[in-house]
C-alpha cells in the first residue's frame, strides 16, 4: 500500500467542500489531477471513499470513518512542519554553549549580546566551566558546542580553529615591566610568577622550551582561575600570564598588560562539536555568528 500526502490532502479537500471543482481550486490544481489522486487513494486502500452523482460528492460510510483520522494526521503533520519552519527561521530555538570561566566572563558576553540583537527569539544557555570540561560537556550532549583553547580531545569531538592569540604579561600599574612596549619572556623570571594549573602551564612550558631550549616557566604559585591570579597580582604578589581576550577582566582589576615576545608564542582557540551530530538551526546560526564576530575586527584583541 502506497498512500501519499497529496492523496490524503485531496481526500480531505473533497470531503470538506463536497465538490471536485471547489476542492481543486482550493488546492491550486486541476480537477482531473484531483480526481486522479482520489482514484489512486481508493485503489491503494481497496475501498470506495465517495459516492458521486451529477450534483454533489458525498462520503461513503468508510469515507466518513476515515475522515477524522486523516484530518488529525494532516493537522499533526502541519503542526510539525510549522515547528520545523519556526526553528529554521530562528523564530524559536535554544543554543547551549560551554566555555571556560575566563572566556565566559570576557569575550562571550559581547558575542551573546550581538547574537541576541540579531536573533531575539533564540534562547541561550551559557555553561561556564573549567577549560578541561568544555569538550566533555559537548560529548555528553550537555552543550551543543564548546569554545576554548587547544586541548587533547576524544575522537568523537571535532575541533574547528576559531582564532589565534599571543600571550601577555599582566602586572599592576607602576610595575617595572610597564616601561616596556613588549616584554621578553626571560624577564618574567625576575618576578614571582602566578600561573594557571594543569594544561595551561604545562603546554606553555613545552611550547617555550621547544623554541628556546633553556627557556621554561617556573611558577611560584599556580591557581585554578584567572580571576584568582589577577586578584593576587593586584595586591602585588607577582605577575601573571594571559591571552588577549582577557583584557576586559584585566582592566577591571586595574592591571596593565604587555605582549610577551622573544619568542612569539600563541595559543589557538577552537569551536568543539560532536562528530556525527548535526547542530540545530539555532546552534549553527550561533557558530556562524561567532566566526563572524571574531573575524571582522570586533572580536578578541581587535
Amino acid at each position: 500500500m502506497n498512500v501519499t500526502l497529496r492523496q490524503l490532502r485531496a481526500f480531505l479537500a473533497v470531503a470538506r467542500f463536497g465538490s471536485f471543482t471547489v476542492a481543486a481550486e482550493h488546492l491550486y490544481t486541476t480537477q482531473s489531477a484531483l480526481s486522479g489522486s482520489i482514484k489512486e487513494l481508493e485503489n491503494a486502500l481497496g475501498v470506495q471513499l465517495f459516492d458521486r452523482n451529477t450534483r454533489r460528492v458525498k462520503l461513503t460510510e468508510v469515507g466518513r470513518e476515515l475522515y477524522p483520522l486523516v484530518e488529525k494526521i494532516l493537522a499533526d503533520l502541519d503542526a510539525v512542519l510549522h515547528e520545523v519552519a519556526t526553528l529554521k527561521a530562528l523564530k524559536r530555538g535554544i543554543v547551549r554553549i560551554a566555555a571556560p570561566q575566563l572566556m565566559a566572563a570576557t569575550l562571550l558576553p559581547e558575542v551573546l549580546a550581538s547574537f541576541t540583537r540579531e536573533f531575539p527569539h533564540v534562547a541561550i544557555r551559557l555553561i561556564d566551566c573549567g577549560v578541561e570540561s568544555v569538550p566533555s560537556c559537548v560529548l555528553s550532549g550537555e552543550a551543543d558546542l564548546g569554545v576554548g583553547p587547544e586541548r587533547d580531545v576524544p575522537g568523537e569531538i571535532e575541533a574547528e580553529l576559531l582564532f589565534v592569540q599571543p600571550f601577555h604579561a599582566v602586572f599592576p600599574p607602576g610595575h617595572p615591566l610597564a616601561a616596556q612596549e613588549v616584554v621578553p619572556w626571560r624577564r618574567l623570571a625576575e618576578f614571582p610568577l602566578i600561573t594557571l594549573q594543569g594544561q595551561f602551564t604545562e603546554k606553555l612550558s613545552r611550547d617555550l622550551h621547544e623554541v628556546v631550549r633553556d627557556l621554561d616557566l617556573h611558577p611560584d604559585t599556580t591557581v585554578a582561575f584567572m580571576s584568582t591570579a589577577l586578584a593576587m597580582v593586584s595586591i602585588g604578589l607577582g605577575v601573571t600570564i594571559c591571552v588577549s581576550y582577557a583584557e576586559p577582566m584585566v582592566r577591571r582589576y586595574g592591571m596593565e598588560m604587555r605582549r610577551l615576545t622573544e619568542p612569539d608564542v600563541h595559543r589557538r582557540f577552537f569551536v568543539f562539536t560532536r562528530h556525527g551530530r548535526a547542530l540545530s538551526p539555532a546552534a549553527e546560526a550561533f557558530r556562524t555568528h561567532l566566526r563572524h564576530f571574531v573575524g571582522n575586527g570586533t572580536g578578541p584583541g581587535a
